[in-house]
């Protein structure tokens, strides 16, 4: 969200793990997962930095919290085997849910979260007036 913030400068790990109150080591883990998912821009060396790629505007949030949250269950019912999982019906409740969850969330992109709503419409427009 911090990166998503357009600006000339790119963002360095001192100033990310200053601003978000991370130690500078867990910030540069972050980084480093976030580029592997091609969600940042990182450039070494002086005038380097990292940028959020602008691609990443158009992913689905569901699809971002699904990685981020490396699909674990709500419920584990395999390890160590759960002894009422021949009759237990509540998985597939959760598992329904969960998906509900992330459905829901796929119908935002990022580029909806990191814009303001009243600022998507042109205060020319008369939906622009209205306060959302």
């Amino acid at each position: 969200m911090y990166v998503a913030q357009p600006r000339d400068l790119p963002y360095t790990i001192a100033e990310l793990a200053e601003r978000l109150q991370v130690s500078q080591n867990h910030a540069m883990k972050i980084v480093h997962f976030m580029a592997k998912q091609d969600w940042l821009i990182t450039t070494r060396g002086k005038g380097g930095g990292i940028r959020l790629n602008p691609a990443s505007l158009n992913l689905r949030l569901g699809q971002i919290v699904r990685i981020l949250q490396r699909d674990s269950n709500v419920v584990e019912c395999n390890s160590p085997p759960c002894v009422l999982r021949p009759t237990c019906g509540l998985k597939g409740i959760l598992d329904d849910a969960v998906e509900q969850f992330y459905s829901s969330l796929d119908q935002y992109v990022l580029k909806d979260v990191i814009t303001p709503k009243n600022a998507r419409f042109s205060t020319n427009s008369p939906i622009g007036l209205i306060n959302l």
